[in-house]
């Protein structure tokens, strides 16, 4: 008996992933072995020599990660998964859970009458202010600090040290680094990018893709819906490479140390961070169980009318 057209066709995008993996594979096989390859080459362990994969830093730069930036990196972490979930559902989910339209008296009031929307986008714009919030008080804190000089870069030749760096991590031999003084090159750049480049975009095309704005709106002339949507996706897929990338690193680059920097403010191979860390994990596997219509409406009602 030969398989029904719709079960054939529900199989068809999980042969195409099975035939994507072997290739993967075999591409980064590839990457692997021409990244050796050119270690060992006279000209590229030159410039290995040259540009070790890290800039020194100014003098004066704190040494260490402060205890507020593991509790500011759980609350991104959190938040950012919470927001990706409920983005990817305002794209993707066909019937809304529901509706919510906001009480329009208290400290917010509008001439107009306000929009209905769904609850998924609700939670998504909640979560947003909260995001928001959340990397208000870092900016705060990495310039009253100096933290910032640990993520922005501060002399040219971060470039090649960057390349170098990733030259290392190609060939599967870590660059060497202590992030607990300084993070090398690439990580660096990445972490600068996400911090002043992908979420101010988050912010901004979030903010013009929101449905207060007047149809008749003069921004339309200069910032149309279409292009804020054109960015936001994009950028919401960097957020989930970046942190697929992060994740790895830190598994794979001394995981107890790495946690430690991040979760127990200190810098030795103990089971501290670990065990922060993993009470994190718990703490987000619950709040992505709980953001459930049976709680999202009851919070939500504090707020607006929700109707389904």
């Amino acid at each position: 008996m030969s398989p029904s057209p719709s079960r054939t066709a529900s199989r068809s995008p999980w042969l195409k992933l099975a035939w994507m993996v072997p290739v993967a594979l075999l591409v980064l096989a590839g990457v692997v072995l021409a990244a050796r390859w050119l270690r060992d080459t006279p000209a590229l362990q030159d410039f290995l020599a040259q540009y070790p994969g890290f800039s020194p830093l100014p003098d004066g730069a704190p040494v260490g990660i402060p205890a507020w930036v593991g509790w500011q990196h759980f609350l991104n972490s959190l938040l950012l998964l919470l927001i990706i979930r409920s983005g990817w559902l305002i794209r993707t989910r066909q019937r809304p859970i529901g509706s919510w339209t906001r009480n329009n008296k208290g400290l917010i009031r509008t001439k107009n009458p306000p929009k209905r929307i769904s609850l998924d986008l609700w939670f998504h714009l909640s979560l947003d202010v909260l995001w928001v919030l959340n990397g208000l008080i870092f900016y705060v804190l990495i310039f009253a600090t100096g933290h910032w000089v640990r993520l922005v870069p501060t002399s040219w030749d971060v470039f090649p040290n960057a390349a170098s760096a990733a030259l290392q991590y190609a060939s599967l031999q870590w660059p060497l680094e202590n992030g607990w003084v300084n993070y090398n090159s690439l990580q660096l750049l990445a972490y600068f990018s996400i911090v002043f480049i992908a979420a101010p975009l988050a912010i901004i095309s979030g903010l013009r893709m929101s449905p207060s704005w007047p149809a008749k709106s003069r921004v339309n002339r200069y910032f149309r819906i279409e292009t804020a949507r054109a960015v936001h996706f994009p950028v919401m897929v960097y957020f989930v490479l970046f942190i697929i990338v992060h994740i790895t690193l830190v598994l794979t680059t001394g995981v107890l140390r790495n946690l430690n920097h991040m979760y127990a403010a200190s810098d030795d191979t103990g089971w501290t961070g670990f065990w922060f860390f993993a009470v994190s994990v718990v703490v987000m596997v619950g709040a992505w169980v709980a953001a459930r219509p049976l709680l999202l409406r009851p919070v939500a009602a504090l707020t607006g009318k929700v109707s389904r």
